[in-house]
């Protein structure tokens, strides 16, 4: 068979780091911002699912900006006054997600004005926020928005490095080389230009250089003047170590003192203060009290008039229109960036922001950010200080408060010295349009989605959603004027005074704040009728009675479309002694605790339905293991070596030293330390603490426990990439049935080329554990995706998928290769049009064991049933795809089967990007293609790792969860924009399950051979997927695009196919007229037993007598009637009915008489 064609056929894809650099021959302070340690260091990036390194990677480093290559996935845009526009907008790279925020400004058409921004004091550090707030923009002037400009000595004095000029003065000279600047002016447009200083002390020696002023530091053997403006900042640190040293101070022209060291604090207003060193000190201690003094300087160009406003930077991004290759130079790392950029004229200014060292952007290389500036349209542009000091603030219309636009590094804004500050002129005042958004904003609103923020854009049917409408003027500035309010589609919904929109039926709707031709708006979508909602934390704890919690609450309809649920249309019930619950007027509720201690539940009622989450206050430490049965734990491997031993040299006692080889494979590596019996915690748990000394080798510690159900729960713990003691915090996944058992820690290995060996000691196990509050159980929402063989047969065609059987070439025989087998058998005998194998089939990845794979599909199915094969993570086990590649032709694959195109991805890294960031293209190209060609009426995309993970462990999907997001609303856009079929087919997590989003159906299927890992009515059992499809037609197309918060069209149904060992129906053999009872089946798999109900697809049948559906259908022939999805079977006559349940082809069969009267008791 040829390698790129599927066995036995031959048929023909919104969302969304800076280095130290040195001068030669210049002792430069260090400045603003060290390379980060690469591995995760913060909470959210410790529990993200860490992938093995992709299959391949660009060669030559990270070149994803430069090559072009990158997919933009959102964009928003704003005015923020006349002449100057922000751009906000996501793209995915071929290695990374980058947010970007940009300013376009006209310099000379608009009136804005580039302004020297800063404290007035060199020294002082603040936020850009803080700085922007109090700047004078002077008279008739606003600021509406501000960027940080200069590096700056971080670690010392916090001055700017390089030059400064306000209003045509110098501000402070720059250090030593560092001469690049932005300059605004004399007029307003703007230049990358060089500025130097040059600066005359008159002594009664003669003249002598003045080599700086308000400078971070004094050159060698130098003199600096240091004024008033130089703020409260000690001058010891501008001269470093030197000797000697001496300081003069200047009053009225003359000297009033004379020492030998650098002084500290303020330089008083009429005072200027010269510090020399080495020869410089030399001159100014030669001075004496009354010796007259003059100082004169100024700054110099390399070419043009001195500009009114200058900020310094540091490299050269684009230069005559062509971006500079800054490969191999010190700063040339991905970072958060800013940078600054000229049209060739200077009439247009390009302002960008990069955020860096972050889930959500990577950052940019300086090769990077000046392609980005050139593709901008600069002509010449420069790059500011980057890393934690990047930051962007600007208005939104009708406002003159600066909100951060970008996201900085360190979590807040840093404190700088200088940054620029844009004014525009004030307007009249009158009032010319509205802002008109969500109170909710949507970055933080409660959501559904896999990533922050949710959807306040929509609304579901009687509820509602609260509006805002800013006024402002034709510069965007504020104006007074209250807004009347009207919906567009009235019979859409409503909107009263107060901006509050109630929705009235499904649709969309403009909605429109008005007031005498001022004007503005923005669009609201009623989603189909609210079917189910839920906290966004199942659990709020709080530390004691002074901390402050928050949840929100989501809806979702019956297709899986979620909005936020305003807290106006939120019943609380809680007890109000005990907690403090309040709205925070964006979307959410904030708790307190009243007592300090204790725990209680909130249970909140949205339109008759509810949800129930825990408050608990305060955590006890309970201790889990102490290690002094050290010498009884176990040591097992997965294909490594090592040993335990008890140590002495524990952190308080005796310690658990781990002593591991990872060298002896390239698949994932693992040693394990058991405990000589399970430990039981009781309570609920939300984290645990181990004291590790670590060997500095990065191995993955995990703690692995058991839940109350029996499911794997593993915790992660970030890398060991240090020696000595550390204090890891394994967190608990807030859905973890309790109570929780540790079974067992260990470390791993996923990377393929790491080959190491080590040890650690481990000590100190402790629970931390929050007051016991029971949970009411949560009925499970049952989509109806699964379907029993009645429906999916019917479908106009079929085809069927396995995955995770796992087995290894070097053990034919074992359980796990019968399990497999008996699938293939049972597919075969199905007779689907092909098959897909989606993944992990073997265990190890080896070729050995891809070609045992491929002789057991031969063996199986021969030339009767055409297959796929979709790698998963163990096709490839953190190594290369090239030995599946070559066993089994392409990794993804494209193909039109009955009006279905058919994509499979390569997720085996556990992302796309793992895959080849080409197949994130394709898949795009193909969607595109899908939506236009006639001939495809539906798409389905099959790849190993899904999306979401439905268990509690969330371990188990793409690790990015920016992918996860984008591929939901890709598939989610192509539906509602299409009307055409699209579903999802995933696997990986080892249980089955089903669901949608945006109406979307995602299906995981579950295991083929390897034990589940979910309880078995999670659907934690083995077995395979029977998929249905029908062509979706032109009409039901029309009709989906016309209603598409209907969920349609109808087109795909899954019927799992358990493995049956035994199959039970217990019904009862008679039952009284008028009366119910409960009817299960189950389906024994070995020693596990597994309902007969969701996600386990199940046919019930009957006599015609009996009504096996809704009850309200029964008609007047029915005595009994079965709701299937309750199992209750309910009497209405006298009679005899017969009852069968199918299951994977194996029936049993039940008779119930129902009688008149009290049944009589048997003989």
């Amino acid at each position: 068979m040829a390698p790129g064609i599927p066995h036995g056929i031959r048929r023909s894809l919104v969302l969304l780091a800076t280095a130290a650099a040195t001068v030669a021959g210049a002792a430069v302070p260090a400045a603003a911002d060290p390379t980060p340690d690469p591995r995760p260091y913060t909470t959210a990036e410790i529990l993200r699912p860490v992938a093995p390194p992709p299959a391949s990677g660009p060669a030559g480093g990270a070149r994803s900006v430069v090559d072009g290559d990158g997919i933009e996935t959102a964009r928003a845009t704003r005015p923020v006054a006349p002449g100057v526009r922000l751009s906000s907008y996501d793209r995915l790279e071929s290695d990374k997600w980058l947010r970007v925020d940009t300013l376009s400004v006209d310099l000379v058409g608009s009136g804005v004005r580039a302004d020297y921004l800063s404290s007035g004091k060199v020294a002082d550090r603040h936020t850009v926020s803080e700085l922007a707030a109090g700047h004078d923009p002077g008279k008739g002037r606003r600021t509406v928005a501000a960027i940080n400009a200069d590096f700056f000595d971080i670690n010392q004095t916090g001055a700017p490095l390089g030059p400064g000029i306000k209003d045509g003065r110098t501000v402070h000279s720059p250090a030593t080389g560092v001469n690049r600047a932005v300059g605004f002016g004399p007029r307003n447009a703007g230049r990358v230009l060089e500025l130097y200083f040059e600066g005359t002390l008159t002594l009664p020696s003669g003249g002598h250089p003045l080599a700086a002023y308000n400078a971070a530091n004094v050159p060698a053997q130098g003199v600096g003047a240091y004024t008033s403006a130089w703020g409260g900042a000690d001058r010891a640190p501008t001269v470093d170590d030197a000797r000697p040293v001496a300081e003069v101070a200047v009053r009225d022209g003359e000297v009033v003192s004379v020492s030998d060291g650098p002084g500290s604090g303020p330089v008083p207003e009429d005072t200027v203060v010269l510090v020399g060193r080495e020869a410089g000190a030399g001159l100014l201690a030669a001075l004496e009290p009354g010796d007259p003094v003059k100082i004169a300087y100024r700054a110099r160009t390399d070419g043009g008039a001195v500009p009114r406003t200058a900020v310094g930077g540091r490299e050269l991004l684009v230069v005559d229109g062509a971006a500079q290759n800054h490969d191999g130079e010190g700063n040339n790392t991905a970072a958060p960036r800013t940078a600054v950029g000229f049209s060739e004229d200077g009439r247009t200014m390009q302002v960008v922001t990069v955020d860096g060292r972050q889930t959500d952007s990577g950052g940019v290389t300086l090769t990077e950010l000046g392609e980005m500036m050139r593709r901008a349209g600069s002509y010449s542009a420069l790059n500011l200080d980057g890393g934690g000091s990047s930051t962007l603030v600007a208005r939104q219309p009708g406002s003159d408060t600066l909100r951060v636009e970008n996201s900085p590094s360190d979590g807040s804004e840093r404190t700088v010295p200088n940054g620029l500050a844009l004014t525009a002129p004030d307007g009249s005042g009158r009032l010319d349009g509205f802002w008109v958004e969500t109170r909710t904003p949507a970055a933080t609103a409660p959501g559904d989605d896999p990533v922050a923020g949710g959807h306040p854009e929509r609304v579901f049917p009687g509820l509602t959603r609260q509006l805002t409408a800013a006024g402002y003027d034709e510069t965007y500035g504020p104006a007074a004027g209250a807004p009347r309010w009207r919906a567009v589609s009235p019979a859409i919904g409503s909107v009263d005074a107060r901006g509050t929109f109630t929705a009235r039926r499904s649709g969309a709707t403009d909605v429109r704040a008005e007031r005498a031709g001022a004007h503005g708006g923005t669009r609201l979508t009623v989603l189909d009728r609210l079917a189910r909602i839920r906290p966004t934390t199942p659990r709020v704890g709080l530390a004691d009675e002074k901390a402050t919690g928050t949840f929100g609450i989501v809806g979702l309809d019956s297709h899986g479309a979620s909005a936020p649920v305003e807290p106006a249309d939120i019943d609380l019930d809680y007890d109000r002694t005990r907690f403090a619950v309040a709205g925070d007027g964006r979307g959410s509720f904030t708790v307190t605790s009243l007592t300090g201690s204790g725990a209680g539940r909130i249970t909140a009622t949205v339109a008759g339905v509810s949800t129930t989450l825990a408050v608990s206050v305060g955590l006890t430490e309970q201790t889990s293991a102490d290690f002094d049965d050290a010498g009884s734990w176990t040591f097992s491997q997965a294909r490594a070596d090592g040993s335990l031993a008890a140590t002495p040299d524990g952190h308080s006692g005796t310690g658990l030293r781990l002593t591991y080889d990872f060298t002896r494979s390239t698949a994932t590596r693992a040693a394990y330390a058991t405990p000589p019996r399970p430990l039981v915690v009781p309570g609920r748990p939300q984290t645990f603490t181990l004291w590790i000394k670590g060997d500095g080798n990065g191995a993955w510690p995990t703690l692995h426990l058991k839940d109350a159900a029996g499911s794997d729960q593993l915790l992660r713990g970030t890398y060991i990439t240090w020696t000595g003691w550390r204090q890891v915090t394994f967190t608990v996944p807030p859905g973890a049935p309790a109570p929780l058992t540790v079974h067992r820690f260990y470390l791993a290995e996923t990377a393929a080329a790491r080959q190491y060996t080590g040890e650690i000691v481990i000590d100190g196990l402790t629970a931390q554990v929050p007051p016991t509050v029971d949970l009411p159980e949560q009925a499970r929402n049952a989509d109806p995706l699964i379907d029993p063989a009645t429906v999916t047969e019917a479908r106009d065609w079929q085809f069927a998928v396995m995955s995770d059987a796992q087995f290894v070439a070097r053990d034919p025989d074992s359980a796990l290769v019968r399990q497999a087998r008996r699938t293939l058998s049972e597919i075969k005998a199905a007779r689907p049009d092909f098959l897909v194998v989606n993944g992990d089939l073997v265990d190890e990845g080896s070729p050995a064991d891809l070609a045992f794979a491929r002789q057991i599909l031969d063996e199986e199915l021969g030339d009767s049933l055409p297959w796929y094969y979709v790698p998963g993570n163990h096709e490839v086990m953190g190594g290369r795809i090239d030995d599946f590649v070559a066993e089994f032709g392409p990794a993804r694959r494209t193909f039109d089967h009955e009006g279905t195109r058919v994509i499979t991805l390569d997720t085996s890294g556990l992302s796309l990007r793992s895959g080849g960031f080409d197949q994130i293209k394709e898949l795009r190209a193909q969607l595109d293609a899908a939506a236009t060609d006639r001939s495809v009426g539906a798409v389905m995309l099959i790849e190993h790792v899904p999306p979401r993970d439905p268990t509690a462990q969330q371990g188990s999907r793409l690790s990015d969860r920016k992918e996860a997001a984008l591929l939901e609303q890709w598939l989610a856009d192509f539906r509602r924009t299409t009307g055409k079929g699209a579903a999802f087919i995933g696997s990986h997590v080892g249980v089955f399950d089903a669901s949608r989003v945006d109406g979307v159906p995602y299906l995981v299927n579950g295991n083929a051979g390897k034990a589940p890992a979910g309880p078995a009515d999670e659907g934690g059992f083995t077995g395979w997927s029977l998929v249905g499809a029908d062509r979706v037609l032109p009409g039901e197309q029309a009709a989906a695009r016309r209603q598409p918060w209907r969920g349609g069209p109808d087109w795909v149904s899954v019927q799992t196919r358990a493995h049956v060992d035994a199959l039970t129906l217990t019904a009862p053999s008679q039952l009284v007229r008028g009366r119910s009872a409960a009817v299960t089946a189950q389906v024994t798999q070995g020693t596990r037993t597994v309902p007969a109900a969701f996600p386990l697809s199940a046919d019930w049948t009957g006599s015609p007598n009996i009504h096996i559906a809704d009850p309200d259908g029964a008609r007047a022939r029915h005595i009994a009637t079965l709701d299937p999805a309750t199992g209750t079977l309910t009497a209405l006559r006298t009679g005899t009915v017969t009852l069968a349940v199918t299951v994977n082809g194996v029936v049993r069969r039940a008779e119930i008489m129902i009688t008149a009267g009290e049944v009589a008791p048997a003989a």
